[in-house]
């Protein structure tokens, strides 16, 4: 008996998926185990596997496309077992049935929608059982990354039409909300077309490129998916697009052999042909990281592409000086304004700042925020962080401290480490503290999980652990799910004081600032004190006044007499 493979929620925050890659195609055999297909959320791209055994008889969503949690992927049955009935009851099944559709659509859309419904439909049918039947190639369209990701950008594209492509090939890179992801083939064959140019974005299943046969007629594939979506490319133009790069692109090879002559490390074949510095996200990250101008290494990965061994084997002693200072003389002339005139620049906002953009104003109009700041002396907290490195394995920071402090304060006051369902409160017995990175696209927020139970060194070393990953895009999802109470803390940027808006699904969050040395009154006498405020910003439908007050008591406490955390 046929079943119905629907799309599940992979992270506490997953509203939908997106389809990065089909991995079987209807009419594959399939077994429990096997890979489906690549499901790219809003933290990461993760493997859907099957638990049924039998034939891919239908898919429901093409590859780049997003569908919300619980929406129909795929149907997987007997091979050539009618599933008229299950597709009729799919409200979003219309394009993989077009034989179907015709039927039900002529017989009882037809009065209704006469004047706009019937000449796409008329059109689908025909066009999509040739395609379907007779070109052996593929479309590939923007897989849904993330459960917010609504579109992706085209950063770089690692083939050219009319390369030959092998299963696990890196075709592109492609920015999302969260992060710079590569896009693997899982076909082996030719890239025929590219509908998307480098710096663009696309819309989440539209099409990106065709991979087939060579020769294939990858015109009508994509009229046919145009008749299914109403808003494909048209291949007439693309082609006049394709022949022109591909011209380009032949040319290259020539003039690159020259340049490496006079700079050993600018020779390398990794610059296409509008001088995009072909390299792995990963060593654009290692190469900024240690302040290496990109273009200077020499690539060794496949088509002369930088990675990551390249970045840590290279020595800028190596290049030669007419290089560097041609580089510098270059970028100096071409960021230098003209005196007396106006200027500005315009950059098309990051998938990553869209998500932060959606989430933050829901929070901040959706939960009735109220602050509450309070001053801590932090004389004790820095003698006894002097004399605990002196000793510890690691060397623990103030925010270390202020991270289990808070989590010893979330134990006492179970209502602050609480979320707001709607219907209901949720209390967490567990506390997991996330803590808020700044990453160079935006904020990201790894959860140090059970942080109550750990010593400061544990939490330091994970703190640094998870930092390092934030910055260098490797967190994975249990890295980032699951926090009960958020930490942002500014003080190292010289910030006295400021409020936070809560990290969903998070009640409370803690903004930290700076320790000021500055004049405090004590017994009656001035003396020198180190002053660092803390504002909660609190969801007043779970959080009330006096249990934000009390927390932030027992936080004090803990951090002006470090000691009693340790019992």
């Amino acid at each position: 008996m046929a079943e119905i493979i629907r799309m599940p929620k992979m992270s506490d925050t997953m509203e939908e998926g997106v389809i990065a890659a089909w991995l079987k195609k209807v009419g594959d055999a399939v077994k429990p185990g096997d890979i489906l297909a690549e499901v790219e959320t809003d933290k990461a791209t993760m493997e859907l596997e099957s638990y049924e055994e039998g034939v891919l008889l239908y898919i429901g969503v093409e590859e780049k496309n997003a569908v919300a949690v619980n929406g129909v992927i795929a149907i997987i049955g007997e091979k050539g077992e009618d599933i008229d009935s299950l597709l009729k009851d799919i409200e979003g099944g219309d394009a993989p049935t077009p034989k179907a559709e015709e039927k039900k659509e002529e017989k009882t859309e037809t009065p209704k929608e006469e004047k706009a419904a019937p000449a796409p439909q008329k059109a689908e049918a025909p066009k999509e059982s040739i395609d379907v039947s007779g070109i052996n190639a593929t479309v590939l369209t923007m897989p849904k990354m993330s459960d917010t990701m609504t579109e992706g950008t085209i950063a770089s594209w690692l083939k050219k039409v009319g390369d030959t492509i092998k299963s696990g090939d890196i075709i592109a890179e492609v920015e999302t909300d969260k992060a710079t992801m590569e896009l693997e083939s899982y076909d082996d064959g030719v890239l025929l077309y590219i509908g998307v140019e480098e710096g663009n974005a696309v819309e989440v299943d539209g099409v990106i490129a065709i991979v087939g046969e060579k020769g294939a007629d990858y015109e009508k594939l994509l009229k046919a998916h145009k008749a299914k979506s109403g808003g494909a490319e048209a291949p007439a133009p693309e082609e006049k697009k394709e022949e022109k790069p591909a011209a380009t692109e032949a040319k290259a090879p020539e003039t690159k052999p020259s340049e490496t002559k006079p700079a050993e490390a600018s020779a390398p074949t990794s610059s296409s042909e509008n001088g995009r510095v072909i390299a792995s996200p990963l060593a654009k990250k290692m190469a900024s990281d240690k302040g290496i101008d990109i273009a200077l290494v020499k690539g060794s990965g496949e088509g002369g592409r930088i990675i990551k061994r390249d970045v840590e084997s290279f020595d800028p002693a190596s290049v030669k000086p007419v290089a560097s200072q041609a580089t510098a003389a270059t970028s100096a002339a071409a960021s230098a304004p003209a005196l007396g005139q106006e200027s500005f620049r315009e950059e098309k906002v990051s998938q990553m700042r869209k998500v932060i953009a959606k989430r933050l104003a829901e929070s901040k109009f959706g939960a009735p925020h109220f602050y509450l700041t309070m001053e801590i002396n932090m004389d004790k907290a820095i003698a006894s962080r002097q004399s605990m490195n002196e000793v510890s394995p690691v060397k623990i920071s103030f925010n270390d401290f202020v991270i289990k402090a808070s989590a010893m304060a979330l134990k006492q006051h179970p209502k602050v480490n609480s979320s707001w369902l709607g219907d209901k409160i949720r209390y967490n017995d567990h506390i997991h503290i996330g803590m808020a990175v700044a990453v160079e696209e935006g904020l990201l927020v790894p959860v140090i999980r059970f942080a109550d139970i750990k010593s400061l060194s544990q939490i330091s070393t994970e703190a640094k652990t998870l930092g390092g990953k934030a910055k260098n895009k490797e967190l994975q999802p249990k890295d980032w799910e699951g926090n009960t109470f958020t930490i942002s803390n500014l003080g190292m940027f010289g910030i006295d004081e400021f409020t936070a808006i809560i990290n969903p699904p998070d009640a409370c969050i803690l903004a930290v600032g700076g320790i000021k040395e500055t004049v405090i009154v004590k017994n009656g006498q001035m003396q020198i004190g180190n002053i660092m405020k803390v504002t909660l910003s609190c969801d007043h439908r779970v959080v009330d006044g006096a249990v934000g007050s009390a927390f932030l008591l027992t936080l004090k406490g803990l951090l002006e007499d470090p000691v009693r955390m340790l019992i």
